[in-house]
């Protein structure tokens, strides 16, 4: 058994199948430590943050560092080390021994105390500041718990603090504050008052002392912890009000928290706000049925008030634990470190905190490598044992191993980043397992970018099983990723096979377009009739290579290949056009059309024909171009019309060549169109025309109803009255009489009301005429007379001046005016009256 226990892994914690991971993490202490145990038995062991100190069986203490190597030795006794005992400078350490020996000295200094006592000392503790001069004190525990002090000559002085409870085997001393415990239960006394201030009794009296002794630990200042048995107590020293203290000590005791453990206690150490509790376990063996010592357990638990809530607990598989008691197991920590040392007669183990690396270790272990990715991305200036990259790639394949390879391609892109030979090395893995398709997609395209090869490799495979998605990751990749003339190649091969796929077709064109073979690509959009064939135009200026594929163009989308020709004039003229276009007069008239729309005088060579075309092919628009055109021939526009008997473009050439009572005529005998015929006259203003519509019209009763429901306001209806033949029927002549006089009466009511604006109007003006002349007009030494061109004022104000001032705002001297020879006294301004502004009277004459 112990062969096999040297030969345990470090790692002593029981494994447990749950998903929950463990707090701590354990590794045997060995060098020195293995050497000394293999010969002696260790019996305490005290932790310093710089170095530990170790007791044996064999009355030896071993300084240690935190690694387990030797760095000094104490022959102190020849029996058991019972207790070891440092200064928190860690200075000074105090020693006691199962034969009573008792010794406090200086490890760096020559300081140095001896004392004996005739029975054995189970217990030292050196005061916490013992290198101070003021605080040379210690306590040693057997019966008798003494305390010395050095006082006058450096004698030592021994005073009794406690007796009469039996043994005193545990003492923990913190600031002014020294915590024991004897077979009764356990005490604290404040050294500054020297009163005992707590005595909190033993839970279970019947577990002897000896065999299961009381574990103290102080947690800070004044919380102590208290573990005896299966019973925890956390006690928390407090003061007291000062109207409460009477004969009382100035300071008492609450204990705040108390449960009860499922094993014997050993140790306790705290950990933030938890504890670290260290057990010693009994089972019954399977095999003998017989009660035996089990592996000891470290838990950590929250305390409650009433009970506590288990954190984790872990079973320590330590050297020879078949043999060992309660009292031969010892938990000793380091506060600033969190290390917890697990002290047995023959193993030593340290347990940690479980770091970043340990938590990323038991992720992996458990593959859960997405969150192990991200606690490595979110620590990975601490981490010291693991790389993201690592972790990611070991990701990366046990996605694969799932089969889970769309995911396993996308992590590739944050995975893998830039490394263009890690990218390689997956592309090819993906290959191997037939997969290249899902990483497709996330092959990099800019920095980083990968060897052709691995773009050609994935675009063959597309290309054997999937037109679709080749096609898209042509349009996708930018054409520098790979060898262009391979790929198009490729797909000229797979199309002699399959010539009519539009598929194939359409991505060889996209091919040409990245070769810049823009003939090429243009020739296979207009094939498949596709609608990025004008954007291609455009963007690659191929108009140069459209000039003989008008009608392709014309035929594929008529209104944007005519919006596109006419835009780019300067690039293919609009003869070319209109003579490519020949052999298709329909797409001619369209092209020629939006010409004209867009500008009348451009295309005007070409009115002559475009006068047949609409004729064919756009009789709607012919009236408009006829009209908006000045530059088609009308007597060619005209015989082409007659030709065709269109009546209303007939009329309208017609009326535009001068002969408007043939386009009368032509309305009135084909269109029998009174209304229309009344319009047209409108137009013309013309009193002979009016003269024929009325001589037409007098024998068709229809006619006279329309002529007498319009002509109101162009011609006096006496005119056609009078010549309406006696015993007529007329439609509706009551409703076109009336009609008549409305439109008289309202005339007058237009009249009269345009006589009251006019005069309103006129009399305002004159008003407010009146208003501005009787205005004041300023004079002052920068006016000139308009005559002789010399200030209107004279230099000296004494002398007496006339100056003459008009509404227009000239002036002149009363001498410089030419005398009038009208009878009239009224003069006028001569430059206005020059000018044709008419004649403005004098406003003012100034006299001094």
């Amino acid at each position: 058994q112990e062969t096999r226990s040297n030969e345990e892994s470090t790692d002593e914690s029981e494994e447990d199948e749950s998903e929950e991971e463990p707090k701590l993490k354990y590794e045997r202490l060995s060098n020195g430590v293995t050497e000394i145990l293999q010969k002696d038995a260790a019996s305490c062991m005290t932790v310093h943050e710089k170095f530990l100190a170790l007791g044996t069986h064999y009355g030896k203490v071993y300084l240690l560092d935190v690694q387990g190597n030797i760095t000094q030795k104490f022959d102190v006794s020849p029996v058991k080390i019972n207790q070891i005992s440092l200064d928190e400078s860690g200075e000074h350490m105090g020693v006691c021994s199962e034969d009573g020996k008792v010794q406090v000295f200086g490890l760096y200094s020559a300081e140095e105390f001896h004392e004996t006592f005739d029975c054995p000392i189970k217990i030292v503790a050196v005061h916490p500041h013992f290198v101070r001069s003021h605080f040379k004190q210690f306590v040693t525990g057997g019966k008798k718990l003494l305390l010395y002090e050095r006082g006058w000559m450096n004698r030592w002085k021994p005073s009794v603090l406690h007796e009469g409870e039996g043994n005193i085997r545990n003492v923990k001393w913190r600031g002014h504050l020294i915590a024991w415990a004897n077979n009764m239960g356990v005490k604290i006394l404040d050294m500054i008052s020297k009163q005992r201030i707590t005595n909190v009794p033993r839970d279970d009296i019947s577990l002897r002392p000896d065999m299961y002794p009381c574990s103290l630990c102080w947690k800070d200042n004044l919380t102590l912890i208290i573990g005896w048995g299966n019973s925890v107590k956390i006690c928390s020293v407090k003061e007291r009000h000062a109207s409460e203290m009477r004969d009382l000590p100035n300071r008492y005791v609450e204990i705040v928290f108390q449960f009860d453990t499922e094993f014997y206690i050993s140790g306790l150490a705290p950990i933030c706000d938890q504890l670290v509790i260290l057990s010693y376990v009994k089972e019954i063996s399977e095999k003998t049925e017989v009660e035996c010592c089990a592996r000891p357990r470290l838990d950590i638990v929250q305390p409650l008030p009433e009970s506590c809530e288990e954190i984790s607990s872990d079973a320590l598989t330590v050297r020879g634990f078949q043999e060992n008691e309660c009292r031969d197991y010892h938990l000793e920590y380091s506060e600033g470190e969190s290390l917890f040392y697990i002290i047995s007669p023959r193993d030593v183990v340290v347990a940690k905190e479980r770091d970043q690396d340990d938590h990323i270790d038991w992720l992996l272990e458990k593959k859960k490598y997405e969150e192990a990715l991200m606690a490595a991305e979110i620590s990975q200036k601490t981490i010291k044992k693991h790389k993201i990259l690592d972790i990611g790639l070991a990701y990366i394949n046990h996605l694969v191993e799932k089969g889970e390879y769309d995911l396993a391609a996308r992590k590739c892109q944050k995975i893998l980043g830039k490394n263009t030979e890690l990218w390689e090395f997956e592309v090819y893995k993906f290959k191997e397992i037939g997969q290249l398709k899902a990483i497709s997609r996330y092959l990099p395209r800019r920095d980083p970018v990968l060897k052709p090869l691995i773009y050609e490799m994935v675009l063959h495979e597309f290309l054997e099983s999937d037109y679709e998605g080749f096609a898209t990751l042509i349009k996708e990749w930018p054409g520098d990723l790979y060898n262009n003339t391979i790929i198009v190649q490729a797909v000229v091969d797979h199309l002699k096979k399959d010539p009519q796929n539009r598929t194939l077709l359409q991505t060889l064109a996209e091919l040409y377009t990245y070769d810049q073979r823009y003939g090429k690509a243009l020739e296979i959009y207009l094939t498949l009739r596709h609608k990025d064939v004008f954007q291609l135009i455009h963007k690659h200026n191929l108009f140069s290579s459209i000039r003989d594929k008008i009608v392709l163009l014309m035929d594929f989308d008529s209104e944007k290949a005519v919006d596109m020709l006419l835009d780019n004039e300067d690039k293919i003229s609009i003869d070319r056009v209109v003579e490519e276009l020949e052999n298709r007069p329909e797409l001619q008239h369209v092209y020629l059309h939006k010409l004209f729309k867009r500008d009348h005088h451009k295309g005007q060579r070409y009115h002559e024909k475009q006068i047949s075309l609409y004729a064919e092919y756009d009789r709607p628009n012919l009236l408009p171009f006829l009209r908006d055109s000045t530059h088609c021939p009308l007597e060619k526009a005209l015989e082409i019309c007659q030709q065709r008997n269109f009546v209303e473009e007939t009329v309208y050439l017609l009326s535009r060549m001068g002969n408007s009572r043939s386009a009368l005529k032509m309305i009135m005998e084909e269109l029998q169109d009174v209304d229309k015929a009344i319009e047209f006259a409108k137009e013309q203003d013309d009193g002979e025309l009016w003269e024929d519509l009325i001589l037409y019209s007098i024998d068709k009763p229809p006619f006279i109803t329309g002529l007498l429901n319009n002509i109101g306001t162009h011609v006096d209806p006496i005119l056609l009255i009078h010549r309406i033949k006696e015993g007529m029927e007329i439609p509706n002549l009551r409703d076109s009489l009336v009609k008549i006089l409305q439109d008289y009466n309202l005339q007058i009511l237009l009249r009269e009301g345009c006589k009251k604006i006019l005069v309103a109007d006129s009399l305002s003006l004159l008003k407010k005429m009146h208003r501005t002349q009787m205005k004041g007009v300023l004079v002052d030494e920068e006016n000139i007379c308009e005559s002789c061109l010399s200030p209107i004022l004279p230099s000296d104000a004494s002398k007496s001046f006339s100056v003459v001032v008009f509404h227009c705002r000239h002036m002149f001297h009363r001498e410089c005016l030419p005398v009038s020879n009208t009878v009239s006294s009224v003069q006028f301004c001569n430059i206005c009256s020059a000018k044709h502004r008419g004649p403005g009277s004098a406003v003012l004459e100034m006299k001094k």
